[in-house]
């Protein structure tokens, strides 16, 4: 790796959109009492997270290629920062939804631009690397939820949250010291050239990702409903903790990947993963106990670990020389099938029943495997 300083404000810059990404849904409830919100009003607020999220995705690619990383990182830091400090003094549920904006926002360019720049300075094992980066994001999403137990009985969830304001503007005075790469168009006069990305491979690489993400949002989203109200096996508690699991075993397995399986195909290693996917999907269904069913939101999260970081190592790899613009692309497409069928499943477990989720989880498990055969044999053509 080029360049460890470098390494490891990315690292710091995952850990705040692995906390950014789970603040909302931490203290939904203290927003709600605190602004009288209906579930419409709560709904509403949610899906600004997501809009944020993808509006920063699409703007940190063509940025970063015409000027670097630093001062958009350091943007990126303050407007979490901003996103924070407003959810915890706002006065009015109008402003709110400005600040939630800002929070989605800095979290979309920040996870973007951290994940490029580890590309970028990972001369070999970009894959291996992105897993680790990857691991910092895991520990962002389960320390969120630890700290504000492990405080709430003498702060309130909004004075942690003011205070985890602090946190980025700490990590972004640090990107002022940091070495960033050179930006890598220098002339032309600011015109990305979108030419160069077009293919089948980027493509391929986009809509796998497509149904990653996706798949990461059903689980998220809906597994704690499909074990109380769908098989009626758990109550909420040991769902959530179930949940938790999840995240865990993703943390781990980007853990091994990054170290113990570093020199292990990456190709193998993805494979491995998507029957793991399938095994955890299986175990959740058909199982009877809560030992079973943990073991399948394993599996399912250790699963989904290397999808991610394999993707995004092919597409820093094989577009080098615009990697900013192409991770945009990708990451667009990613979170619009993150959005649509996080949707298209309210409506399948509205009509048909929320059971089905293991079924979407299949299909999507299907045709993940389908395009990652594609792609292993578009880069042996190339």
């Amino acid at each position: 790796m080029k360049n460890l300083t470098a390494f490891i404000a990315a690292c710091a810059g995952m850990l705040l959109f692995g906390i950014t990404l789970i603040t909302l849904g931490s203290v939904a409830t203290d927003l709600q009492e605190k602004f009288q919100l209906t579930g419409t009003d709560s709904g509403t607020l949610f899906s600004i997270l997501p809009f944020g999220i993808l509006g920063g995705s699409l703007v940190f690619g063509p940025i970063i290629d015409r000027y670097s990383y630093k001062y958009l990182l350091i943007f990126s830091c303050v407007a979490m920062f901003a996103g924070f400090e407003g959810l915890a003094y706002s006065t009015s549920h109008g402003m709110l939804k400005v600040f939630v904006f800002l929070f989605g926002l800095g979290g979309g360019i920040i996870n973007g631009a951290t994940n490029a720049l580890v590309s970028d300075i990972s001369e070999t094992h970009k894959g291996a690397n992105l897993s680790l980066l990857g691991v910092f994001f895991g520990i962002g999403a389960l320390g969120m939820p630890l700290l504000l137990r492990v405080f709430s009985e003498t702060m309130s969830a909004f004075d942690i949250i003011a205070w985890l304001g602090w946190l980025t503007i700490a990590v972004a005075v640090f990107y002022l010291l940091v070495p960033f790469p050179p930006a890598k168009q220098k002339t032309g006069g600011g015109a990305i050239q979108w030419k160069g990305l077009m293919s089948l491979l980027l493509l391929l690489i986009a809509f796998f990702l497509f149904f990653q993400s996706s798949f990461e949002a059903i689980i998220n989203n809906w597994t704690t409903t499909y074990l109380t109200s769908g098989r009626g096996i758990m109550d909420r508690s040991d769902a959530l903790l179930g949940l938790s699991l999840h995240i865990v075993g993703m943390v781990v397995m980007r853990l091994l990947s990054g170290s113990v399986f570093r020199k292990v195909s990456e190709i193998k290693l993805l494979w491995a993963c998507l029957v793991m996917l399938f095994m955890g999907v299986a175990l959740m269904q058909a199982g009877t106990t809560h030992l079973v069913i943990f073991t399948g939101l394993i599996l399912s999260g250790a699963g989904l670990a290397e999808g991610f970081p394999l993707m995004l190592g092919i597409t820093g790899k094989y577009f080098a020389h615009l990697s900013g613009t192409a991770f945009s692309f990708v990451f667009v497409i990613a979170l619009t099938g993150n959005m649509l069928i996080n949707y298209l499943m309210g409506i399948i477990a509205d009509t048909y029943g929320i059971n089905h989720l293991t079924t979407v989880a299949y299909i999507e498990i299907v045709s993940m495997a389908l395009i990652f055969f594609i792609i292993i044999k578009t880069i042996k053509n190339r």
